[in-house]
């Protein structure tokens, strides 16, 4: 499928919601603005498929656990099902209280202006990401563009500069977290099973334990995540639960906990009989790891339509509710039309550019197999129930890119010491520097002609030393994209503020 075609209909998908967004606005005053925001959350939610889903699949295609076209089926389905199934019936409109909606002056227009230029500046930044294969964080674009659009409509008193803070705080929290919990687990699975002897008897043991934790994580995650919506209906029917608005930690933790004994009893009698006829190699191990895998990637993918779809699409949210009341609040109920904009537009991203982002998180990072992939996607769903709980403003995002610097540098790390054969030939030439090194300094004034030749021959030999350690160093960890999606992070929100900003004046120039 061609770029024209792709374009095609991502347009076909935005001029349809605007004919829906224009059919239900017709008796409103300023109902063109509805229109024009609806577009702009049709723009933005294919921008978060084509950017932000790949976290959820992208190391499960790069370990070759699933291919592209899979990975967007599954992706598609489940995304969709959790922005529809258990989406949030309400959002806050001031995301994550960074701007103070009385500074509007309960004027609803200037607050429908700023919010449509934040859904319009946080598509334009996730667009470029895109097309720079940089992953960043759909929440903390939306977060610069409501910053953005929010000084401009009332001035740099109108910022919750501490909420900024913690928000800043993140670009480190969430990437090291990420990080060193995948790094933990990967290391597990090697020392427990890679570096054994008989390592089919060691997978039979440790591989069911993985698993299950995987599941308590998971459903304790999904618990906390994707039932929020639907947990009054849950206490209903099961009235032994705790009668509460939306799941606790405790209880999430006691589901995961039940979940990962169910998957234990399932799990070890089926590993057991796999092993029988599978030779004792690392390849092997990896197939193990492959139907986990595929079922991590359906439930990131769910949690992830279920949590974020809502963030992304709440600027718009917050434009039909101003535009029908009238008035500025601090919390707006979700349309179901919004939610299936949301849904059904990140499907349709993920469709036609997601493989771009996909490729990048997958294989141009580092390189993965199935026990890194399945490190990587613990690390997301452990990390983000921690900070939940810690109430640290993390992002999914950096999460999992950070999960896969985390197995990067873990291998790296390994493989100097253990001294596999590149590792012993770059050694040889650190060796052989080392002997020019300490010739040069045992050659005297006196014999010029040969202590010139020294000089060039370790001047060489240095430069020889330095580029193996930086190919080296490449092969496990690509530093120019660490560069560059480091970068991308740091500028995000204010790459989308100022965007938002020069956007709101030029709606408001207009009207």
């Amino acid at each position: 499928m061609n770029n024209t075609f792709k374009m095609i209909i991502g347009a076909g998908f935005a001029v349809a919601v605007a004919f829906y967004a224009n059919s239900i606005s017709t008796h409103e005053t300023h109902g063109g603005f509805l229109v024009l925001a609806a577009i702009f959350g049709a723009y933005m939610a294919m921008n978060i498929g084509a950017n932000d889903v790949a976290n959820n699949v992208g190391p499960a295609v790069g370990s070759g656990a699933l291919t592209i076209g899979g990975a967007i089926i599954i992706a598609s389905i489940f995304e969709a099902a959790g922005a529809l199934i258990a989406g949030g019936d309400v959002v806050g409109t001031i995301k994550k209280g960074i701007i103070d909606p009385a500074a509007f002056g309960g004027d609803p227009m200037i607050f429908v202006y700023a919010m449509s230029a934040a859904l319009l500046a946080a598509a334009l930044w996730l667009n470029l990401a895109t097309w720079l294969k940089a992953p960043v964080s759909t929440t903390h674009s939306i977060v610069g563009g409501v910053l953005g659009g929010g000084i401009a409509a009332g001035g740099f008193a109108i910022v919750s500069w501490g909420t900024m803070g913690k928000i800043a705080a993140s670009w480190v929290i969430s990437p090291v977290l990420g990080g060193v919990i995948a790094a933990i687990f990967l290391y597990i699975i090697k020392s427990q099973i890679v570096y054994k002897e008989d390592k089919l008897e060691a997978a039979k043991k440790v591989v069911p334990i993985l698993v299950a934790l995987m599941t308590a994580a998971f459903v304790t995650y999904l618990t906390i995540k994707g039932l929020k919506k639907v947990w009054p209906v849950i206490v209903e029917l099961l009235s032994f639960l705790p009668q509460t608005k939306k799941p606790g930690i405790g209880i999430a933790l006691l589901f995961g906990t039940i979940g990962a004994g169910i998957t234990y009893v399932f799990v070890k009698p089926r590993i057991a009989k796999k092993v029988v006829g599978l030779d004792n190699s690392r390849a092997s191990i990896n197939l193990l790891f492959t139907i986990p895998l595929i079922f991590a990637a359906a439930l990131l993918s769910f949690a992830h339509g279920a949590n974020d779809v809502a963030n992304a699409v709440g600027p718009l949210a917050a434009v039909y509710d101003a535009l029908t009341t009238h008035g500025v609040s601090e919390k707006a109920s979700i349309p179901l039309w919004v939610m299936v904009v949301g849904g059904l537009g990140i499907s349709i991203g993920l469709a036609l550019f997601g493989p771009r982002l996909i490729k990048t998180v997958g294989s141009e990072i580092t390189e993965l197999d199935q026990m890194r992939a399945f490190s990587i996607m613990m690390a997301a769903s452990i990390t983000v129930v921690i900070a939940s709980q810690l109430g640290l403003p993390v992002s999914s995002t950096h999460i999992a890119v950070g999960a896969i610097f985390g197995v990067g540098f873990l291998r790296e790390w390994l493989d100097s010491k253990n001294m596999d054969e590149k590792q012993v030939k770059l050694q040889a030439e650190v060796e052989k520097q080392h002997t020019l090194k300490a010739e040069l300094d045992t050659c005297t004034n006196e014999e010029p002609a040969k202590k010139l030749e020294l000089i060039e021959a370790h001047k060489k030999q240095k430069k020889k030393v330095k580029s193996l350690k930086r190919a080296l160093r490449e092969n496990y960890v690509k530093r120019g994209m660490v560069k560059k999606i480091v970068a991308a992070w740091v500028i995000t929100v204010p790459a989308a503020a100022t965007l938002s900003a020069i956007i709101f004046y030029v709606i408001k120039g207009f009207n």
